[in-house]
C-alpha cells in the first residue's frame, strides 16, 4: 500500500513510531503520498495538453467528471484545476434557472392587481414554492422593504438569510424604447465599453456549445476610496417569442482562465435576472422589465452603507442602460442583435483568453484581503 522505502529511512520512521512519534509519521506519509499523486497529475495533465486540443480536453475531463463526481472528495475538481479546464456540465446555467426568473414575473403580473390597494409596493407576495419539506426554509425569507417608489421605478430590498446583505429588487417600465433595443444594448459588450465610464475591462471568455452559456470577466471601478472590483460569471439568455418575454440570468463562477490579481477585489458572490414583457412586440416601444440582484462587494463598510450605496447606483445604471439605448436608436448605433442571432451561433466573439501580458506585470501592491474598502 505504502511505497518501498529504503531500509535506513524504514528504520527510522520505526523508532519514531515506537518513540511516541506514530501520528506524525502517519501524517508525513500522508502528505507524501498526496503529494505523489499531484505530481503524476501534473505530468498526466501536460501529457493531455501537448497530445490534444482544447477542445477535446475539455471532452475528456467532461466524462471524467461524470464518473467521479458521485465519489467521496470530488477528484474531478483537483482535476479541473491542474487541467485548466473550465467544466461546464457544473457550471452552465439550466433552464431551470430561466423558467424560474420567468415564473417570478408571471406572478407579479398575475397578482399585481390584487395587491395593489393593499401594500404590494411595500411587500410583494412571495413566490409559491412547490410542496415538500425541503422548500420550507425558503419560506421564512424576510419580506421586501420599500426603497423607492417611483411612477415607473420600484426598488424593494430584503436581508438575505445568514448574512449581513440584502437582495435588491426592481420592476419598472420604459415606453420610448422597444424591448429588442434595450435588450441587445444590455447584452452588447462592446458597446458597453463606450456607454458605461465604470468599465475598466468586460469581456467574453468562453462560450458553452450546449447551452449558449458565455462565461465574462468585468473589472468595474467603485466609489472612491475602494478598490475597483472584478467578476468572473457566466450569463445566459432566452428570447421567447411565443410567450412573448425575454429572460437574462447571470451567477459568478471560477474560470482558471481568470486569476485572482492583485490589484482588484474579486467579487465571488453575485447573482442577477432580468426578465422583459414587451407591451406589445419585441419591435414596439414599451416594455415592464423585472431585475433581481444580490452580490458581496466585500467590503468592511457597514451594511447600511453597502446599502445605500447599491441603492442609489442601482437606479443610476438602469437610467446609464436607457440612455445607452436612446442614443443607439436615435443615433442608428449600431449594436449586435441577439434576438435574430441564436446564441451558439455567434461562437466567434468567444475565445478562451488568458490574463493579459499587461495584467501579468502589473505590480503586486494591490489591497490585501482584510483591507478591502
Amino acid at each position: 500500500m505504502f511505497p518501498r522505502r529504503p531500509p535506513a529511512t524504514l528504520a527510522a520512521w520505526l523508532a519514531g513510531a515506537r518513540g511516541g512519534g506514530l501520528l506524525s509519521a502517519l501524517a508525513n506519509q500522508c502528505r507524501f503520498v498526496t503529494g505523489l499523486r499531484v505530481r503524476r497529475a501534473q505530468q498526466i495533465a501536460q501529457l493531455y495538453g501537448r497530445l490534444y486540443s482544447e477542445s477535446s480536453r475539455c471532452a475528456l475531463l467532461g466524462r471524467f467528471w461524470r464518473r467521479l463526481r458521485g465519489r467521496p472528495g470530488h477528484a474531478s475538481v483537483l482535476m479541473a484545476a491542474l487541467s485548466g479546464v473550465f467544466v461546464w456540465d457544473e457550471e452552465r446555467i439550466q433552464e431551470e434557472e430561466l423558467q424560474r426568473s420567468i415564473n417570478e414575473m408571471k406572478r407579479l403580473e398575475e397578482m399585481s392587481n390584487i395587491f395593489q390597494s393593499s401594500g404590494v409596493e411595500n411587500h410583494p407576495p412571495e413566490p409559491k414554492s412547490p410542496a415538500g419539506g425541503n422548500e420550507k426554509s425558503k419560506d421564512k425569507e424576510e419580506p421586501w422593504e420599500m426603497v423607492m417608489d417611483k411612477k415607473h421605478f420600484k426598488l424593494w430590498r430584503r436581508p438575505i438569510t445568514g448574512t449581513h446583505l440584502y437582495q435588491y429588487r426592481v420592476f419598472g417600465t420604459y415606453t420610448d424604447v422597444t424591448p429588442r433595443q434595450f435588450f441587445n444594448v444590455q447584452l452588447d459588450t462592446e458597446y458597453r465599453k463606450k456607454w458605461d465610464a465604470l468599465v475598466i475591462k468586460l469581456e467574453v471568455i468562453e462560450r458553452d456549445a450546449v447551452s449558449g452559456s458565455e462565461v465574462l470577466h468585468w473589472v468595474t471601478h467603485f466609489p472612491y476610496p475602494m478598490y475597483s472590483r472584478d467578476y468572473v460569471y457566466v450569463r445566459r439568455y432566452s428570447v421567447d417569442q411565443e410567450n412573448n418575454v425575454m429572460v437574462l440570468v447571470s451567477r459568478a463562477v471560477e474560470h482558471p482562465s481568470v486569476p485572482e490579481s492583485p490589484e482588484f477585489v474579486r467579487v465571488r458572490s453575485y447573482e442577477s435576472q432580468m426578465v422583459i414583457r414587451p407591451h406589445k412586440s419585441f419591435d414596439e416601444n414599451g416594455f415592464d422589465y423585472l431585475l433581481t440582484y444580490s452580490d458581496n462587494p466585500q467590503t468592511v463598510f457597514p451594511r447600511y452603507c453597502v446599502s445605500w450605496m447599491v441603492s442609489s447606483g442601482m437606479p443610476d445604471f438602469l437610467e446609464k442602460l436607457h440612455m445607452a439605448t436612446l442614443k443607439a436608436k436615435n443615433m442608428e448605433i449600431k449594436v449586435k442583435d441577439y434576438i435574430s442571432a441564436k446564441p451558439l451561433e455567434m461562437s466567434s466573439e468567444a475565445k478562451a483568453t488568458a490574463p493579459s501580458p499587461e495584467r501579468k506585470n502589473e505590480g503586486s501592491c494591490g489591497p490585501a484581503r482584510i483591507e478591502y474598502a
